[in-house]
């Protein structure tokens, strides 16, 4: 397995891998990867011949009070489980060689709609600064597939409104979200959790499930299952960002005749912030 770091370099692999008829997948990642990670390269290397997978923590999606600083950065380890995992390449570039001319300089690709809701209300700002470097990413591999997770549910469902309206000649392929075995699903924020916290934090996981199960069961009172939800979130120290019943499709609060379900969360334990999602 290989890492560069220009996009030279990168065009230039890319390019002897089409000549050799290869069909291109992309993972693009912000490192400090974990099982979640390794799953979308082990399905990106059922889908095609040859996977790249991106290592860039992209600060034109952080907000002015968000991690960007602390963002854990361990290149190497991650290098070692993507060579394990039977990763092609890596393309680990710089800042500067992603935004020369820097972030305010930058054109920016904005998806309307889906963006302004969930994530989008308390994080402004974040999906355009996604939408923008899975662009240019996009254009940086030219990919045949991209492969992405499905504990960013909001953001799975950005890029995939994103690659339809841009006619972008990629396909998305999910994967589910990969768990720890007492439910909280994996995620690189997870170590900044406390031994105290980490023990509440699947909680989150356990109030999810419970009110789709009661959805399952018929239950439509959205209002007051959401209600239910935080509160019980609250009296475990959670601080609530949002708990909202969708539409799957438009992410739009669901209604009675809504026929496939998602419930969207996220919450703050202390300074960590934990999303997560279940569809009914």
């Amino acid at each position: 397995m290989n890492t560069v770091h220009t996009i030279k370099e990168l065009r230039d692999t890319v390019a002897q891998q089409r000549k050799s008829g290869k069909r291109i997948v992309f993972v693009p990642t912000m490192g400090n990867l974990h099982e979640g990670h390794i799953a979308l390269v082990k399905q990106g290397l059922t889908q095609g011949d040859f996977v790249i997978t991106s290592i860039f923590v992209n600060p034109l999606q952080f907000g002015a009070n968000e991690d960007l600083d602390a963002y854990p950065r361990t290149l190497e380890q991650d290098q070692q489980k993507l060579a394990q995992a039977g990763n092609h390449l890596v393309f680990a570039p710089s800042a500067n060689e992603v935004y020369p001319q820097g972030m305010d300089q930058q054109s920016k690709v904005i998806v309307p709609d889906l963006t302004e809701l969930h994530c989008g209300t308390s994080r402004p700002g974040h999906f355009t600064g996604v939408s923008t470097v899975v662009t240019m990413l996009f254009n940086m591999v030219q990919p045949d597939i991209a492969v992405f997770g499905e504990k960013d549910f909001q953001q799975l469902a950005v890029i995939r409104k994103m690659v339809k309206d841009l006619f972008m000649p990629i396909e998305i392929v999910s994967v589910p979200t990969a768990r720890d075995s007492d439910g909280l699903a994996k995620s690189s924020r997870n170590g900044y959790l406390t031994t105290e916290q980490r023990a509440i934090a699947p909680t989150l996981n356990k109030v999810i499930n419970s009110i789709a199960s009661k959805i399952r069961q018929g239950e439509r009172d959205f209002s007051a299952l959401t209600s239910e939800a935080k509160a019980e979130l609250a009296e475990c120290q959670f601080k609530n960002d949002y708990f909202n019943i969708v539409d799957s499709n438009t992410l739009k609060p669901a209604e009675d005749s809504t026929q496939s379900i998602t419930i969207l969360a996220a919450a703050y334990l202390g300074e960590t912030r934990l999303i997560d999602n279940a569809t009914v």
